[in-house]
């Protein structure tokens, strides 16, 4: 399948997609216009609070508590080799050589010599990460957001992103283990570290947000916006659910 086809396929997913949320929710006369499905979104963030803070936080808080440093830093630089994996990929759909390379070196370099990447060598000789997933591949070549979207238990997300996500997890060398204990025992670990990493950020948000929902919603639109154009967003002069595609792609 061609890039142009790819392009005109996930933009119309996108359109189809949009167009069923929109039809399916009630939006107030003043919704924001990045986030028309807010009261869908709102109930969906109030179960993922729920489940996070019965669930995950205090699983997470344990194993940051139990689990020493070494192992965890450890961990954490394994699941990171796995995902530059796909982060090569990505960055090769998007023709960005240099990225592709530095990627592919780090995979490479702690693989081989960090252990299957156990230790993060390829940080250490100044080889950059570049984390680039499916969605953005997308959005490189100029397919719009659609609008803000929160999924049950995986939380802020776009509609393009989430068009993204059978590309991601098809992709996901976690997933593609055979032994279905060990799969299932690494995805789980791998939940459990990310939400590790995010206790701190977590509890500075709850503290400092008066509104946590529209706090998570603008900071991951403008996190997304920032990484499609590798740190360098255009303005953007009024709100809409598309971002012009950089301009390497065009």
């Amino acid at each position: 399948m061609s890039v142009r086809s790819v392009k005109h396929w996930a933009r119309a997913l996108v359109c189809a997609s949009a167009l069923v949320f929109l039809g399916g929710c009630a939006t107030g006369p003043n919704a924001n216009p990045k986030d028309p499905l807010e009261p869908m979104n709102r109930s969906i963030t109030r179960f993922n609070d729920s489940l996070d803070d019965n669930v995950l936080k205090p699983v997470a808080t344990g194993y940051r508590d139990v689990t020493p440093e070494l192992v965890q830093k450890g961990v954490r630089n394994v699941f990171n080799n796995l995902s530059d994996m796909w982060s090569t990929v990505n960055s090769g759909l998007q023709l960005k050589g240099r990225d592709t390379a530095e990627s592919f070196m780090r995979v490479v370099v702690n693989t081989v010599f960090g252990v299957y990447g156990i230790f993060d060598v390829a940080t250490e000789i100044k080889l950059q990460r570049h984390l680039e997933d499916f969605g953005q591949t997308l959005g490189y070549w100029g397919v719009p957001n659609g609008p803000y979207l929160v999924l049950p238990l995986l939380g802020p997300s776009t509609v393009r992103d989430t068009a993204g996500l059978p590309f991601d997890t098809s992709a996901d060398a976690v997933r593609q283990v055979e032994h279905i204990p060990t799969r299932n025992s690494a995805m789980a670990l791998r939940i459990v570290e990310k939400r590790a990493s995010l206790l701190n950020a977590g509890n500075l948000l709850e503290e400092a947000s008066l509104d946590k929902y529209s706090f998570t919603r603008d900071a991951y639109l403008q996190y997304r916006r920032s990484q499609i154009y590798d740190g360098n967003p255009p303005d953007e002069d009024e709100p809409d659910y598309s971002a012009e595609p950089p301009a390497s792609a065009k």
